[in-house]
């Protein structure tokens, strides 16, 4: 956008202690290294207090004073707040910090259960009702909100190498990626489903750290995309006092099999297979303590420090 604009500089209003510096001038590296970036409030290094009367001297609106002189940020996803009384790890968030969820005593005393479809790992619809992403986002921002889902008070570990602590808050992210990782394990299998977590982390990692255009994150993605042609169907979550539990999955997908699950009448499970399979899946086990002679109750009872008493 700023060279289709003809500019030659970007602007942006990071302090030198964040990451987001970070990303957005990797981002415009990797998109047009020949633009200069323009960072005023981190090359005259002034303070919050500094920042809040310079925005009063010049007229400038802010949602923050001198009693509380909270940083903020927010996009569609949620909403961060950082510095004043945070600064303090023990200091409990005060709700001047909070302007998206209801403190749990001011949250309604009735649950309420919503209802997200997906397609191949994307939400899009909610409560049986077709929208748009943004939508789903949007309402269950106001839905959460409502029942105090999505209050997220942490110490953070910065790219920048320091601890910061923040306070989130991102209803609607939380309740989608509670049901998505419902419907996942009903349609994903035992193999996907172990390793896939640790896709996630790095994935979220590579993008924290600013590496959104880079050659890792979209090889990491590649594997994401396979793995959700088959999450489709739907999830039940039950909103209540800053809970979001998922109460209900269902799939055409799903890989559950309640012939085999049930222990009532129906049981179509092979009890008797499991005889061979306990046996050749604990062989290996077998023939380490055999071969290292670690099979007896007494090599047991002091491993475990309990007394071992002789019978006669």
């Amino acid at each position: 956008m700023p060279t289709r604009k003809g500019a030659t500089a970007v602007a942006h209003g990071c302090t030198g202690k964040g990451n987001d510096q970070v990303r957005f001038e990797i981002a415009i590296q990797a998109l047009d290294p020949s633009l200069t970036v323009v960072a005023p409030v981190r090359e005259w290094g002034m303070t919050r207090d500094e920042e809040i009367k310079y925005a009063a001297k010049k007229g400038i609106p802010i949602p923050v004073d001198l009693d509380n002189p909270f940083s903020i940020d927010a996009n569609i996803w949620g909403r961060a707040c950082e510095a004043g009384v945070l600064e303090n790890p023990w200091n409990e968030a005060p709700e001047a910090a909070f302007a998206w969820t209801n403190p749990i005593e001011k949250t309604p005393d009735t649950p309420q259960y919503v209802e997200i479809d997906f397609e191949k790992g994307i939400p899009c619809a909610l409560n049986g009702e077709k929208k748009p992403f943004i939508e789903i986002i949007k309402e269950l921002n106001a839905l959460g909100g409502l029942h105090g889902v999505g209050r997220i008070d942490h110490i953070e570990n910065r790219l920048v190498g320091i601890k910061s602590r923040e306070v989130y808050e991102s209803p609607a992210g939380v309740i989608l990626i509670n049901a998505h990782k419902a419907l996942e394990t009903i349609t994903l299998t035992k193999e996907v489903s172990k390793f896939k977590p640790l896709i996630d982390k790095e994935i979220s990692q590579v993008i924290y750290d600013g590496l959104w255009y880079s050659p890792i994150r979209e090889a990491l993605m590649a594997f994401v995309e396979q793995t959700q042609q088959v999450v489709s169907g739907k999830v039940r979550v039950k909103l209540f006092k800053g809970n979001h539990d998922v109460v209900g999955r269902a799939s055409d997908n799903s890989l559950y099999n309640e012939e085999l699950a049930t222990y009532t009448t129906g049981d179509a499970f092979d009890h008797n297979a499991a005889v061979g399979f306990i046996k050749l899946w604990g062989l290996p086990t077998k023939v380490n303590a055999e071969v290292h002679k670690k099979g007896t109750e007494a090599d047991h009872g002091e491993a475990l420090g309990r007394p071992v008493y002789e019978i006669n």
